[in-house]
């Protein structure tokens, strides 16, 4: 009897990843579903406005936000970037907004530009490296740059683990990942 169920279940098995394999190929872009282009218009807009790839902009948002305008965080960060209002202020203040109010970021236009602009200024401020670029936006800019005078982290990939905060190195795994599928998948 327990061998007649085993078998019941071994050909269940196969028939189900017979069936998954059958959908990868024949609708190789079911993947889209779990790394979606919301507000696409909008992120390729103000990314190519701001010299970044829009790929980071949706994989900082999926792991910021999972793509909820009314994302808010338990420290307060608001939006599909999840901005702190503090943070947000000074940028407003660096990209001259007028009457610039924290609950602006959610309104996802609002959202998507100051943090296109945000991730623009880290990326020339850490000369290009993406890495170091994405630990500041979780940590935030003097954070990365007393881990680099201390020797703490070099901004290199390959040593993640000496991202002193298990946050934001799980934070830069998620988001560099997410980065990779988004460009696999569309470029």
């Amino acid at each position: 009897m327990r061998k007649k169920g085993k078998n019941r279940f071994s050909v269940f098995l196969w028939l189900f990843i017979l069936l998954f394999l059958a959908i990868v190929l024949v609708f190789p872009r079911w993947i889209t579903v779990f790394y979606p282009l919301s507000h696409r218009d909008v992120v390729f807009s103000t990314a190519s406005e701001y010299e970044i790839n829009p790929y980071l902009v949706f994989a900082i948002i999926r792991a910021e936000s999972k793509y909820e305008t009314s994302a808010e965080s338990p420290v307060g960060a608001k939006g599909l970037m999840q901005i702190m209002p503090d943070t947000a202020e000074w940028i407003a203040e660096q990209m001259e907004l007028d009457e610039f109010n924290p609950e602006d970021l959610h309104d996802p236009q609002v959202n998507i530009r100051m943090g296109c602009w945000y991730v623009n200024n880290l990326t020339e401020e850490f000369s290009g490296n993406t890495a170091l670029t994405i630990a500041a936006y979780n940590a935030g800019r003097g954070k990365v740059k007393q881990w680099l005078l201390e020797g703490s982290w070099d901004g290199n990939i390959q040593t993640m683990k000496g991202i002193p905060f298990p946050e934001t190195r799980q934070y830069v795994r998620n988001v560099l990942k997410n980065y990779e599928a988004y460009k696999a998948i569309y470029e």
